[in-house]
C-alpha cells in the first residue's frame, strides 16, 4: 500500500503527483525528497530513505526519478518491483520514458495509474488487461537522437538485409485496444551496451567494463514464438571456446524467465514466447578484457605558463574503430582551473564547435569515422593561477584541470563482439503481409575517463 506516487525531473521538477490516500503534506512531499536527495554525500543516494513517518521508496529512470511513498511497515522490494513496472509500462505507452514524452502524456500517465493502483494498492500491471481499459492515445513527437540519423542504417531485418527502420520505429508506443485493427506486426530487437573505461594519463588502461543487454520489444500478439540465433563464438567464462575463430567471450550472463534454453547450449539458440511490450531477454557482463581495441584515445599536451596565467591545451584524439565504422555525437568534457575568462580555439574540422560552460570545455564532433584522427588547439587566460614572475612554462596540469570524459554512440558496433546472427518467427498472419524485424546494435559510453 503507498500513499503516494510522483515522478521527477533531474533537477527536481515534478512531472507527476497523484495522492492516493490523503495522508500526507501534498506537494510539499516532493520537494522535501529531493531536498533530502541532493543533501546526501556521494553519487549513489539509498533507493530507501526515511522522515519522520514516512518512507520514500524511488528508483531513476532515464534520468528521472519515480518515488513511492508509504507509512505502512512494508517491504521495499515490492515497491521497488512495482515502480520498475509502472517504469516500463510508462515507455511502453508513451513510446519512450523521458521528460519530454512524460510531459506530451499527462493524460495517459494519470489514466495508468487510476487502473494499476486503486487507494494505493496495486491491481493489476498485465499489459494484457490494462489494454481492454485504457482509452487515452499516446502523444508521440519525432525525437532528436540516433534513430533519428536514416543514413546511418541502424536497423536491419537480418544481418545481410540493410532495410531501414522509420524513424519513428523505435519510439513508438504500444496501441490501445480501439486501433487493434491498424496496428502492423513489428518487432524491434536490440543489443545494447554500455561501455566503462578509466586510462591513466600515461596511457594505460586501468579499467574496462561493457555491461550489455538483449531488449525485445514486440507489437506481436502474445505468446507468438520466436528464436534468437547468437554468434555461434559466444562463450561464458575463459574456460570454455567455441568454434573456430577468436571466442566472443563474457564474465557473467542472466536470461530472462521466459527464454527456453534447450538451444543455447549446442546451437547458440534463445528460444521464447514474449507478451506483447517490452522485456530485457539477455544481459551480461565483460571486463578486462575486451576482443578489439578500444574506440577513442585521446593525446593531451599541456602547457601553463605561471606568469601570464596562459593555458594552452593541445588535444589528439584518435578513432580506432574499423574504416568503415564510425562514432556518432561524440563530446569531450574537460573541466578547467576557476577563473578562466578566455578561450581562443583551432580546431581539424568546420564542423566542430568548442565552447565554456559550467567551468568546463565542451569540444562537440557531430560524427567521427574509424580510423580518422582530429585535433584541437585551445588557448585560455586563466587570471586567478599566477606564478612568480619570469618563471618559465610548465608542461604539467594545474589544479583544476581534468580528468577529460567522453560521451559517444557506436552505431551497428558492439564492444564485445556480440551479434545477432537471426530473428526467426513462427506468428503466422491472417493476411500476405509477413511481421517485420528490426534488428540493432548499438554501443555507447558510460563512463569514458581519461586523466590528464
Amino acid at each position: 500500500m503507498i500513499s503516494q506516487f510522483f515522478i521527477l525531473s533531474s533537477k527536481g521538477d515534478p512531472l507527476i503527483y497523484k495522492d492516493f490516500r490523503g495522508d500526507s503534506g501534498g506537494r510539499d512531499v516532493a520537494e522535501l525528497f529531493y531536498r533530502k536527495l541532493t543533501g546526501l554525500p556521494g553519487d549513489e543516494s539509498p533507493v530507501v530513505m526515511h522522515h519522520d513517518d514516512r518512507h520514500f521508496i524511488h528508483i531513476r529512470h532515464s534520468g528521472l526519478y519515480l518515488v513511492a511513498t508509504t507509512s505502512e511497515n512494508i517491504s521495499p522490494f515490492s515497491l521497488l518491483e512495482l515502480l520498475s513496472r509502472l517504469a516500463t509500462l510508462l515507455g511502453d505507452y508513451c513510446g519512450s520514458l523521458s521528460e519530454g514524452t512524460i510531459s506530451r502524456n499527462v493524460a495517459l500517465v494519470y489514466e495508468l495509474l487510476d487502473e494499476v493502483l486503486d487507494y494505493g494498492y496495486v491491481q493489476t500491471t498485465s499489459m494484457e488487461m490494462l489494454r481492454n481499459f485504457i482509452q487515452t492515445e499516446a502523444v508521440v513527437s519525432k525525437p532528436f537522437s540516433l534513430f533519428d540519423l536514416s543514413s546511418v542504417g541502424l536497423f536491419g531485418a537480418e544481418t545481410q538485409q540493410s532495410k531501414v527502420a522509420p524513424s519513428s520505429a523505435a519510439s513508438r508506443p504500444i496501441l490501445t485496444s480501439r486501433s487493434d485493427q491498424s496496428q502492423k506486426n513489428e518487432v524491434f530487437l536490440d543489443v545494447v551496451e554500455r561501455l566503462s573505461v578509466l586510462i591513466a594519463s600515461n596511457g594505460s588502461l586501468l579499467k574496462v567494463d561493457v555491461q550489455g543487454e538483449i531488449r525485445l520489444k514486440s507489437f506481436l500478439p502474445s505468446g507468438s514464438e520466436m528464436r534468437i540465433g547468437l554468434t555461434e563464438e559466444f562463450c561464458v567464462g575463459k574456460s570454455e571456446l567455441r568454434g573456430y575463430g577468436p571466442g566472443i567471450r563474457v564474465d557473467e550472463v542472466s536470461f530472462h524467465s521466459s527464454v527456453l534454453l534447450e538451444e543455447f547450449e549446442s546451437h547458440r539458440i534463445l528460444r521464447l514466447q514474449p507478451p506483447q511490450g517490452e522485456l530485457t531477454v539477455m544481459r551480461y557482463q565483460l571486463s578486462d578484457d575486451l576482443p578489439s581495441p578500444l574506440p577513442f584515445r585521446l593525446f593531451p599536451s599541456v602547457q601553463w605558463d605561471r606568469g601570464s596565467g596562459r593555458l594552452q591545451v593541445y588535444l589528439k584524439l584518435r578513432c580506432d574503430l574499423p574504416p568503415k565504422s564510425q562514432a556518432l555525437n561524440v563530446r569531450l568534457h574537460l573541466p578547467l582551473p576557476r577563473g578562466v575568462v578566455s578561450l581562443s580555439q583551432e580546431l581539424s574540422g568546420p564542423e566542430q564547435k568548442a565552447e565554456l560552460g559550467e567551468g568546463a570545455l565542451r569540444w562537440d564532433l557531430p560524427r567521427v569515422q574509424g580510423g580518422s584522427q582530429l585535433s584541437g588547439l585551445f588557448q585560455m587566460d586563466v587570471p586567478g593561477l599566477p606564478g612568480p614572475p619570469g618563471q618559465a612554462p610548465s608542461t604539467s596540469a594545474p589544479l583544476g584541470l581534468g580528468p577529460a570524459s567522453l560521451s559517444f554512440e557506436l552505431p551497428r558496433h558492439t564492444c564485445s563482439g556480440l551479434q545477432v546472427r537471426f530473428l526467426r518467427l513462427a506468428f503466422r498472419p491472417c493476411g500476405n503481409a509477413n511481421p517485420h524485424k528490426w534488428v540493432r546494435h548499438l554501443s555507447h559510453s558510460d563512463a569514458y575517463v581519461i586523466r590528464i
